[in-house]
């Protein structure tokens, strides 16, 4: 098994779910619609993903914008996609679906014709099974001839090529055309033909999942324990009976008198929130469980409590914990049982996914910060139609500079550099926005946000909240009272609408400053329950000054994504040497600079004194100078580490 390179490969269906973001009405109440990829084996591969198995999917999507999220989206998870097919002809699957209570989750499938369906045999290739430990597809692609004989072929080669099999049977009647497509919800209807296309292929099969509705189905009584025979005179597999609240149990030799009797493992006794999703993430835990080698107590663990996170949050794929969160969830245990409010488990768990929603490498940043306002709008012969313009040139420095390689982002503000936050989208760029009024003290935020930050909700998901804050420890009360009022609404917005935050704070500004200034800033806004993805923090002049800012984050969130260093309009020697000593520190990033870049093109290009194709390559060649002088820093520090 030594040249097996993926661990496993999941087969079936690769859709988009639209789930609805209001909570306890019905669909056709819905008015806005959070996107998530779903489809059971897609979601299992994701969900083994995040636990640390090299998982991959084989299915079709269709040559679309929601099929290019898909593959997106898998890639972000870490699946490989080398098996899945762009289909020219069809569309993507699409799945509306609701919370409407405890009990009632209303969906629609759209899945007429779609990508998925029409996966077929050639689309299995020998080597990519070949290169598996195991294959696991799921029930509805034995529903249709085509998609049957794709499956079947996977699970030969699976089968000459010594690998593991597993089924999840996960019968959906309608998806079997049993039912109509008004009984999406439905999770059984009997059926002789169903059950006899399942007892023609459980033989293939060595682990066997499923409700009990669905050993039901399979075993063709609504006997459970009956039905757990009927396939077990078909079948050797291990057979894992999902039981809902009362757990699981697994059956890996003959059917005893009593479903108590086979080996389980402990449960999680949590609040229901949404079962849909559930399943997926219990297969995810077995199987991380199943291909470790571990005993069937301990798979069960695993799949109890990744069943158990799905149950409790929004949507499928977004609600499984990494491997790092389950972790801490079974050395900490349950504090509360709705564990979409526990604080801290979500806290882990938004920290060790993020990276999930946005693509790019975040261990360098080099970021070009032209999010300036009240500079530019001081400056002789500037109007906000030629500052938007101007930050447009300063958005072609930056892609020069980058040229397609990761490690390079801009601050860009929506209110003068609207057209070039447009342009940025999809660059590769890490893109900041800020969200606070120009030197604004008490901190106010711009007005786009709305009194409520509720217009966050507009910007993209792969944006960063920036917030400058000048604040100092010596504050009165009052000042710190209506900053940390904002900056905590605003953090809490940003979390609310899946964004990233970045918290600049410049105490110099405000007071003098020695080296524990800043750590006892810090260290006010974590104890305010503000956690930060990143921090911004002036270049400091010692090493003390940087060891004790970074000792004072990673004690409060040691799982923050880092430190840029900001530039203050420094001359480069300046910077060169700031960066020298931030550099020492893993924990610092990159630097986020600005006016150092630009602020010699703005002034000449605002007075018409160059042109815009010079105003670029100065900025260019003054941010690329700057990237050199931090890589230098970054390998000196490591050589000398």
């Amino acid at each position: 098994m030594t040249d097996k390179t993926l661990d496993v490969i999941t087969i079936g269906r690769a859709g988009v779910d639209l789930y609805g973001a209001q909570v306890g009405g019905r669909l056709e109440d819905m008015g806005s619609f959070e996107k998530y990829i779903g489809g059971s084996p897609t979601n299992i591969a994701c969900g083994t993903a995040r636990l640390g198995l090299k998982s991959a999917l084989i299915s079709r999507v269709g040559d679309e914008h929601m099929g290019r999220f898909i593959l997106e989206q898998l890639r972000r998870e870490g699946v490989e996609t080398g098996g899945v097919v762009t289909d020219p002809d069809r569309l993507t699957a699409l799945v509306i679906l609701g919370i409407r209570d405890q009990e009632q989750f209303p969906l629609i499938f759209y899945r007429e014709n779609c990508a998925d369906m029409g996966l077929c045999a050639d689309d299995i290739d020998p080597a990519f099974i070949a290169s598996a430990r195991a294959v696991a597809p799921t029930g509805t692609h034995l529903s249709h001839p085509r998609t049957r004989a794709a499956v079947l072929k996977a699970l030969e080669l699976a089968r000459k090529h010594g690998a593991k099999t597993a089924l999840d049977i996960d019968y959906r009647p309608n998806l079997w055309g049993v039912l109509g497509h008004g009984e999406g919800e439905s999770r059984f209807a009997e059926s002789a033909e169903v059950t006899a296309e399942l007892q023609a292929t459980l033989h293939m099969f060595d682990l066997i999942v499923g409700t009990e509705e669905e050993f039901h189905i399979a075993g063709g009584t609504t006997d459970t324990l009956a039905a757990l025979r009927e396939v077990r005179a078909v079948t050797d597999a291990v057979l894992v009976c999902k039981r809902g609240p009362m757990g699981a149990a697994a059956f890996a030799g003959p059917i005893p008198d009593s479903l108590d009797d086979g080996e389980t493992g402990p449960g999680f006794p949590i609040e229901v929130f949404n079962v849909l999703g559930a399943g997926d993430g219990f297969m995810s835990g077995l199987l991380k469980g199943w291909l470790d080698g571990e005993d069937w107590p301990v798979a069960l663990k695993y799949a109890n409590a990744c069943g158990a996170f799905a149950v409790s949050r929004h949507g499928c794929t977004p609600a499984y914990p990494s491997w790092e969160e389950l972790q801490f969830f079974f050395e900490r245990g349950i504090v509360r049982p709705d564990l979409r409010n526990d604080t801290e488990l979500e806290q882990v768990h938004w920290a060790t996914n993020r990276h999930r929603r946005v693509d790019g490498d975040r261990s360098q940043m080099r970021v070009f910060a032209f999010d300036h306002r009240a500079q530019l709008e001081e400056m002789a012969g500037a109007t906000p139609e030629k500052i938007g313009a101007f930050k447009e040139l300063c958005l072609q420095a930056a892609l020069r500079v980058q040229d397609g390689r990761p490690g390079h982002g801009i601050l860009c503000d929506g209110r003068l550099g609207r057209e070039a936050l447009y342009r940025a989208e999809g660059t590769g760029l890490w893109i900041g926005r800020p969200a606070e009024w120009p030197g604004a003290r008490p901190l106010a935020l711009e007005p786009e946000l709305g009194p409520d930050c509720g217009r966050l909700k507009e910007w993209p998901r792969d944006q960063v909240v920036k917030c400058l804050c000048f604040c100092h420890p010596e504050d009165d009360a009052a000042m710190w009272s209506a900053q940390e009022d904002t900056v905590a609404r605003l953090f809490h917005a940003a979390r609310r609408n899946g964004l990233e935050m970045l918290l600049e704070v410049i105490p110099s500004k405000v007071g003098p400053v020695d080296e524990d200034t800043t750590p006892r800033v810090i260290q006010r806004f974590y104890d305010l329950g503000v956690r930060p993805d990143w921090w911004k923090l002036e270049p400091f002049r010692t090493e003390a000054a940087w060891a004790n800012a970074v000792a004072a984050i990673e004690r409060n969130d040691p799982r923050t994504r880092g430190i840029v260093v900001l530039g203050l309009d420094a001359p480069e020697a300046e910077l060169a040497e700031s960066f020298a000593l931030a550099a020492a520190q893993p924990l610092v990033k990159g630097f986020a600079v600005g006016r150092t870049i630009f602020g010699d093109a703005a002034r000449g290009w605002m007075r018409g004194e160059i042109d815009a194709a010079a105003a670029v390559t100065q900025m260019a060649e003054r941010y690329a100078r700057l990237c050199e002088l931090w890589d230098a820093a970054r390998a000196g520090a490591q050589a000398a580490a």
